[in-house]
């Protein structure tokens, strides 16, 4: 590419849009590849153009637009699909509900190498049909491009981004509580679980509640299972105290149990557990009186089939603080980032 003025232009092929300015309209006047005539210079001095950038072939460099195509091609997702190139960038947008999965290591490799400059939704991210996900383009009109193939080299073997789309499950709720059992107060659970269950596909497979005796909790949940439910929610007694049975039920049941309490506020004593490939969840009782908890955060995780490690507990940490604002925003916020 090399820079030349207008009067000097004729004949020669643009390399870039020309953009123009009038009475509220903003668009291209001359598109990439015109081939410039004598008639055309007026109008691209009218619109403050007195040099124009002129395609050289054979220069080792690659077009923004070229070059943002390449950029979508060395990182295809299933369940998306990429915009043709506008302003010299492509846009990947959602075509289902699932969780987005960002190779963050490579993102970062792929933008350190220079004129390249990858956005996306933070990785984890719950995302619906017609999102963007992600934006690729070079910074300059061309680049050399070995930076390209640099990119495209580093992409080789490896998943940048991942689209994971919600798989349908058979949800069993069981509620434990004296107080509910023997009908001293209402289940106010169950109506709270079934509306953040109603995003996702799939259907409540039934709801027990429970006194406070453990035999009644595993059977509970057997019956459950025996039913054809693959997942398990758990809710009431979650503490640490001696009398509270769930954590025991849930072990007594031949769950492996993750982790018990995680660095995530609202939400803290959650428990953690599978039963082989069956996630099972102990949810505490923020999840009834806050709009949001870490139960929000991990539900798309488990309707996108990720089963959580001890370390994806841990990690929590980092943005597992609600700022428990007056109006919930959850989760275009902070909560549930890591």
């Amino acid at each position: 590419m090399r820079k030349v003025r207008v009067e000097d232009a004729v004949g020669m092929t643009l390399c870039h849009d020309l953009t123009e300015m009038r009475d509220g309209f903003k668009g291209p006047a001359f598109r990439r590849g015109h081939i410039i005539t004598e008639e055309d210079i007026p109008h691209m001095l009218d619109i403050g153009k007195r040099t124009v950038f002129i395609w050289e072939e054979n220069a080792g460099e690659i077009h923004e637009e070229d070059a943002a195509l390449r950029m979508a091609a060395m990182a295809p997702v299933s369940g998306a699909h990429y915009t043709a190139p506008s302003e010299g960038k492509v846009l990947l947008l959602a075509d289902t509900e699932g969780m987005l999965r960002v190779d963050t290591a490579l993102l970062a490799a792929i933008n350190r190498i220079g004129d390249l400059t990858i956005s996306t939704l933070p990785d984890h991210y719950p995302v619906h049909s017609g999102m963007r996900l992600a934006s690729m383009r070079i910074v300059p009109l061309v680049t050399q491009e070995t930076q390209i193939q640099e990119a495209e080299r580093l992409c080789k073997g490896k998943q940048l981004l991942n689209l994971l789309p919600y798989q349908p499950r058979k949800a069993g709720i069981i509620i434990t509580g004296s107080e509910i059992y023997h009908g001293r107060i209402q289940d106010r659970f169950e109506a709270v679980a079934r509306k953040k269950l109603s995003a996702y596909p799939g259907e409540v497979l039934g709801t027990a509640i429970c006194d406070d005796d453990l035999s009644m909790l595993v059977e509970a949940a057997r019956h459950l299972l025996h039913q054809g439910a693959d997942f398990l929610i758990f809710s009431g007694g979650m503490s640490v105290d001696p009398d509270d049975l769930t954590p025991s039920a849930i072990r007594a049941l031949g769950c492996d149990i993750i982790r018990h309490g995680v660095p995530s506020q609202p939400g803290n004593m959650t428990l953690v557990a599978y039963l082989g490939d069956i996630p099972v969840m102990g949810v505490p009782g923020a999840a009834i009186s806050l709009p949001t908890t870490i139960f929000d955060v991990m539900l798309p995780q488990i309707y996108a089939g990720i089963r959580f490690t001890p370390d994806d507990l841990i990690r929590l940490g980092d943005g597992g603080l609600c700022q428990l604002c007056s109006a919930c925003h959850f989760p275009n916020c902070t909560f549930g980032r890591y």
